[in-house]
């Protein structure tokens, strides 16, 4: 929930309004401790989930000493809209936006979009192309398991595309898809190869993101493209997490992975 200082929606007094208005003192704390966060890491593109604008995302970047030369946000151009981002290393040569393009059908015959933006990058780290998409699914707030499969279903096939269209690239899916290993939509997104989920490597019960009613779930999730180039590196999975099972002020947890340039 990284907000600006200003109130987009019209609607930030209330205890229960959605968007968050910060003063400029706690803009910056707000700032400085994502900061903090992303550097810890120690890596060379991250996937960032609700930052609000491409204004917030500079700003953080700035605090981050020249570390990405790429900032990317997936916007959704709705007031106070919580967008994917990303930050990178390397050069930016190409973005693709899936929302706008890509219908989702529903059981019921009806048609939706993504509920957030599915960002497409195509950089080039160190010589070598990588490609990274970013995916925010339906949340399990007011929850919507239809749509969810559905986004699944469609970034499957999306992925999937591009690792064809570019074996030489390494392909790599990340971000909050809001359900577990067991799902269905995880299901339908890893469907019968193609997809490897790198947390999978594991130990059971080790590759959760966030807690939830005094249990655990895995929630967040990276995915190489086995079809395209690359790989990964063995034990190179780790859940970055503080005393609180949370990073960076965020109510989840990190995920991060080692890969092999092509």
């Amino acid at each position: 929930r990284f907000f600006d200082m200003i109130c987009h929606s019209g609607q930030c007094g209330a205890e229960d309004d959605f968007e968050l208005q910060m003063t400029p003192e706690a803009f910056e704390a707000r700032t400085q401790q994502v900061a903090a966060a992303i550097s810890a890491l120690q890596a060379d593109v991250v996937l960032l989930q609700e930052v609000e604008n491409q204004y917030g995302l500079d700003v953080l970047a700035g605090r981050l000493d020249g570390q990405f030369s790429v900032r990317v946000i997936g916007e959704t151009n709705f007031p106070a809209s919580l967008d994917v981002a990303i930050l990178a290393r390397g050069t930016l040569r190409e973005t693709r936006v899936h929302r706008a393009t890509t219908d989702l059908e529903l059981p019921d015959g009806s048609v939706t979009k993504f509920s957030r933006e599915l960002l497409e990058l195509h950089l080039e780290v160190d010589g070598a192309e990588v490609v990274v998409f970013n995916a925010h699914f339906k949340s399990k707030s007011s929850d919507d398991p239809e749509r969810r499969l559905a986004e699944a279903k469609a970034t499957r096939e999306i992925v999937l595309a591009t690792a064809t269209e570019r074996p030489e690239a390494l392909v790599v899916l990340g971000g909050d898809l809001n359900d577990t290993p067991s799902s269905e939509p995880l299901g339908a997104l890893e469907g019968d190869g193609g997809l490897y989920r790198l947390a999978s490597t594991l130990p059971a019960g080790q590759d959760w993101t966030y807690l939830w009613g005094g249990g655990s779930q895995a929630l967040d999730h990276l995915y190489l493209a086995t079809e395209a180039s690359g790989s990964a590196v063995e034990d190179g999975v780790l859940i970055v997490r503080d005393e609180t099972g949370t990073w960076g002020g965020s109510d989840h947890a990190a995920l991060r992975a080692q890969l092999r340039l092509p």
